[in-house]
């Protein structure tokens, strides 16, 4: 167990991936990963499995997707997609009221649809991505598909040495998956656009819901913040090579509070460029209701969490489904929430519950 005093942190933690190739380095990065995970709730992720040839060459295509006429964009805008997979224009969503200033493409790993008559409606949820036209924007599709494969199993074995450094066992979260045909993640390449004004939310405080996120930093801008113990923002600015990783609400809840989702947000880049950036969401099962799996520690784990002290109120708001209804009800409402566009065709009698006196063009998942 580590001796390492618990502090409010000041920087996030960088973990090398490397450490875990040596019988001695193992436990070094498990013992780091647990103080991550207790007491920021974010790290980064240095020397990890996902090709850096591929991940340069999805960088290098960014700039021409966000370049594609308004026209190509708009075929695959998000409205099209039961699954809220597509493109969303500039300035679509609020957090905490104001508007986020980001133009972006969601993108999930493949997935046929497992949705027939009588299942729930959150089944629908997950289901094929749309793409821009491959002659705008040859190979585009392939190099991101094969991107999110390398990403989806590094989180996979992310989420074994979680609960191994928890004294779990290497298994110790696989109740929360399906079979592998039955799970996808959700992506997104997003851009921030250098903007005038008062108004520099990239995207307002909040939490993620799921188990994971795997930040991909595309681009040298600095934006990115997280909310430490006290309500300090600290900066996470972009370390070439590394994934941001952090956790989601989904996992605090099971864990009983050991795990940290952790409030974060984007300010929107000074300068001439755009920030780029792609994060991966790691899901877990559409049909499992987080209150009949909360997990038990050792007592020396749970020892850590004593040690780490309150968190004050932060500028985030908590996602309050997960007491009550099934992990995929939760992603859809918060869905409907951000893109009621999309949800007004697909989710009527959703949005209208959600939305009794319609909405004023924008979401609001938070």
């Amino acid at each position: 167990m580590s001796s390492e005093a618990t502090v409010d942190f000041s920087s996030v933690p960088i973990l090398d991936y490397s450490l875990l190739d040596s019988p001695d380095g193992r436990p070094r990065f498990l013992d780091q990963l647990r103080h991550a995970l207790i007491n920021v709730g974010f790290l980064y992720l240095s020397n990890h499995p996902v090709s850096q040839t591929d991940i340069d060459q999805l960088i290098s295509y960014i700039p021409k997707l966000f370049a594609l006429p308004q026209e190509a964009k708009d075929k695959i805008r998000m409205e099209n997609s039961e699954h809220f997979l597509g493109y969303s224009r500039l300035g679509a969503e609020l957090t905490k009221g104001a508007v986020d200033q980001r133009e972006q493409f969601d993108i999930a790993t493949k997935h046929v649809c497992r949705w027939k008559e009588g299942d729930p409606d959150y089944y629908r949820l997950w289901g094929p991505s749309q793409w821009p036209d491959e002659k705008l924007i040859p190979d585009f599709r392939e190099v991101m598909e094969r991107y999110l494969i390398q990403v989806q199993e590094l989180s996979y074995k992310f989420s074994s040495l979680i609960a191994e450094s928890f004294g779990l066992g290497p298994d110790g979260l696989s109740q929360f998956y399906d079979t592998p045909e039955l799970m996808q993640h959700r992506s997104k390449i997003v851009q921030y656009p250098v903007v005038e004004g008062s108004n520099d939310q990239g995207v307002g405080p909040h939490y993620d819901a799921g188990f994971l996120t795997f930040l991909l930093q595309a681009s040298s801008h600095r934006g990115l913040q997280v909310q430490n113990l006290s309500g300090q923002w600290i900066d996470a600015p972009p370390i070439p090579g590394t994934f941001v990783i952090n956790l989601g609400k989904a996992l605090e809840f099971v864990t009983g509070g050991l795990a940290r989702a952790t409030s974060h947000r984007v300010l929107s880049p000074k300068g001439a460029t755009p920030r780029y950036s792609v994060p991966f969401f790691q899901n877990i099962g559409l049909h499992v209701k987080l209150s009949e799996h909360i997990l038990t520690f050792p007592p020396e784990i749970l020892a850590f969490k004593a040690n780490r002290g309150k968190v004050v109120a932060t500028d985030s708001v908590n996602f309050t489904e997960f007491d009550r209804e099934p992990s995929g009800r939760v992603n859809l409402i918060g869905r409907v929430k951000s893109h009621p566009d999309a949800g007004k065709i697909h989710y009527p009698e959703l949005y209208k519950e959600i939305f009794p006196n319609g909405h004023r063009g924008q979401g609001s998942a938070y």
